[in-house]
Order: structure tokens, then C-alpha cells, then sequence
């Protein structure tokens, strides 16, 4: 049964996310392309490229790399030439989404003829795009794909716990492992989830409990059970609340 709203609302907080080191999780499915990132001296040809889906720390690894290497950060759909006097590396998210294919194929041969390494983000590795000129799909094709994988359970509620303690929500760890396990498994969907756990326990003033949970996110819980009254939780999830 969708929350009521009480019209109030929620303030404006904690929106900007957090690329810092210190926030990254290490854990076997990024295990491959964090060691990649330490050792930038030998990527192939000087280019890397991180893909798979959105949500899955990308776009924080591209931070984390640049502020190694004091690189500089564009974004694909951005890109419409080449970095003003680039004197480091390259990291390009949403590199699948560039505007110009023509500044991408000047920015990747600029930097080699410079030697400077570029780092590329995607949700697709560079042999997949779909691009039309013939020298920058020879080039994407040479480049080295590191794929990040989907996150595993001890990630997501090393996440879960973290993005709760952001917001100063207190939820007991039965009801956050019932989230772990029900949950889309992307990082994209925890945030999502926490973020609308604390906009809607604001709103109707009420403590986090599992069935709570279980209507505010009902469009994206996997539930046993959904009946036309409401939602009908196993007993397992009963216990919960």
C-alpha cells in the first residue's frame, strides 16, 4: 500500500555524493580494476577502460584515479574538444555517451602522442560502441576492458550501513539485511532506497520497520507476496516488524 503523504517537506540534505578514497569498498568485484588504477605505468598503450552497469562505482574509481594522478575529469557528453594543456592523466566518464567522436579520437591520440594515460568509464566495453569513424574504432578496440561486476551481498550492506549513518538513520540490522536481500542489487538502487526510506519517515514520522520499508518501496522490493489489500510479508519478514 503506497505511503500517504502528510505534505510535508524533507530538507534538502546530504545530496552531493562522495567520491573520496576513504569511501570506496573494496571487494571482489572491483578487486580487478582497482588493481588496474595502482598501476597506471602498465596499461597498455597508456589507456584503460572500466564498464558495466550504472551504480556499480565507476564514476567513484575515475575520482579516486584522477586524484592519484592529479588528472583531469571530463564527461563523455561533454567532450567537444580536447582538455585545455592537459599535463596529466585523462579520466573520461560516461566515455559511451561522447558528443563528438571526432574530439574523442583527438583527445586519445593528443595523449599519446604526449604519453599521458586515459582513463575511460562506460557501461559497455570500447569494442561494443557504436561509433562511425573508422580510426577511432580501430583504437577503442585496443584498448584494454575492465569490467566491474555486480556488487556481492557484503558490499551492499557495507553501503547500506553507510548511506543510513549519512542520513543519522538507525534501523536495526535484521531490517537492513531484510533490505539487502530484497533490494535490486546495484549501488544505484541502495541509495535510491535510503533516500526515499528518509524522505518518506520525515514526511510521516515514523520509525523504519520492515513493512514500512516494504510500502514505501514497493515498486522495487522483491516481496513473496503482494495481495490486493496490501503487502503480505513471509515470516520471515514478519518477524521483523
Amino acid at each position: 500500500m503506497p505511503v500517504q503523504s502528510s505534505g510535508q517537506l524533507p530538507l534538502p540534505i546530504f545530496r552531493e555524493p562522495r567520491f573520496a578514497e576513504v569511501d570506496f569498498r573494496l571487494a571482489s568485484s572491483n578487486a580487478e580494476a582497482c588493481a588496474w588504477l595502482r598501476r597506471t605505468e602498465e596499461w597498455p598503450s597508456h589507456r584503460l577502460a572500466l564498464w558495466g552497469e550504472a551504480g556499480r562505482g565507476k564514476t567513484h574509481l575515475l575520482h579516486i584515479w584522477a586524484g592519484r594522478t592529479r588528472g583531469q575529469i571530463c564527461r563523455g557528453p561533454d567532450l567537444f574538444g580536447l582538455p585545455a594543456q592537459p599535463t596529466a592523466g585523462l579520466a573520461l566518464d560516461d566515455a559511451d555517451a561522447v558528443a563528438d567522436e571526432a574530439a574523442l579520437l583527438h583527445l586519445l591520440n593528443a595523449a599519446g602522442e604526449a604519453g599521458l594515460p586515459v582513463l575511460l568509464a562506460a557501461r559497455s566495453p570500447p569494442a561494443r560502441w557504436r561509433v562511425r569513424l573508422p580510426d577511432l574504432t580501430s583504437r577503442l578496440r585496443a584498448i584494454t576492458a575492465v569490467e566491474i561486476g555486480p556488487p556481492e551481498d557484503e558490499l551492499l550492506r557495507s553501503l547500506l550501513a553507510r548511506l543510513l549513518a549519512d542520513r543519522q538513520l538507525r534501523l536495526p540490522e535484521t531490517v537492513q539485511e531484510w533490505l539487502v536481500r530484497r533490494l535490486p542489487r546495484s549501488a544505484a538502487a541502495v541509495g535510491d532506497a535510503v533516500k526515499r526510506l528518509d524522505a518518506a519517515a520525515l514526511d510521516r514520522h515514523r520509525t523504519i520497520t520492515a513493512r514500512f520499508a516494504a510500502e514505501v518501496l514497493h515498486d522495487i522490493l522483491a516481496l513473496d507476496e503482494i495481495s490486493g489489500t496490501g503487502v503480505s510479508l513471509s515470516r520471515e519478514g514478519e518477524a521483523l516488524l
